[in-house]
């Protein structure tokens, strides 16, 4: 485990201030709320069969969360946290204006980089049945705050989408496993990320 790992604690309790599970809607200052000072706060909740909190888990790391590939948040050696529903592209991509040339892999991956790297919490959703896994499907939301500049609470999935570093998975039939997330994508389809490179859409 990195040695920035400063926190874990697991509370099986009812969470009062919970906000809604759907990806797309949270509470802001609930998110706000979960900061701590000089670290980077990651809190994953878990809920039951009736969408209702019933587990946390809280870390805290002083130097922050990366990326354990481009759909992975690695929470120290033992837990990876899974945004579900997404995928990067496949094989290479080119980005003439973004002036990116390589794997779809490493193209996601830093862009993901890039969201955790000023995030000061983490917020990840999970069903009670993901809490035991070593690799967790989740969706989760960063608090990024620049004083001055920027305050915001934003889904991390939605932001991949919109700017091309991911799309969506389908299942066997061809239909998206998150389709509350089709408007970031289709945003993200407009020539973003890996969308500006035509050999995308033809996959």
């Amino acid at each position: 485990m990195r040695s920035a790992m400063v926190a874990a604690v697991v509370l099986m309790t009812s969470v009062a201030a919970a906000p809604a599970w759907a990806g797309g809607a949270v509470d802001p200052a609930y998110v706000r709320s979960l900061a701590a000072p000089g670290k980077t706060v990651l809190v994953i909740e878990y809920y039951d069969a009736a969408r209702k909190p019933v587990a946390r888990a809280g870390f805290a790391a002083a130097d922050g969360f990366q990326s354990r590939s481009p759909v992975d948040i690695a929470v120290g050696s033992a837990v990876t946290l899974h945004l579900f529903g997404l995928e990067p592209c496949r094989g290479e991509m080119v980005n003439p204006r973004e002036g990116f040339a390589g794997s779809c892999d490493a193209y996601a991956r830093n862009q993901l980089d890039i969201l955790l790297k000023p995030a000061k919490v983490i917020f990840c959703r999970a069903f009670l049945t993901e809490r035991d896994a070593p690799v967790q499907d989740v969706t989760c939301f960063i608090h990024t705050h620049y004083p001055g500049a920027l305050d915001a609470v934003t889904n991390v999935e939605e932001q991949l989408l919109s700017v091309g570093a991911l799309r969506l998975s389908k299942n066997q039939v061809g239909a998206s496993l998150r389709p509350d997330l089709e408007e970031a994508e289709r945003i993200g389809r407009a020539g973003y990320g890996m969308w500006a490179d035509p050999r995308v859409e033809a996959q």
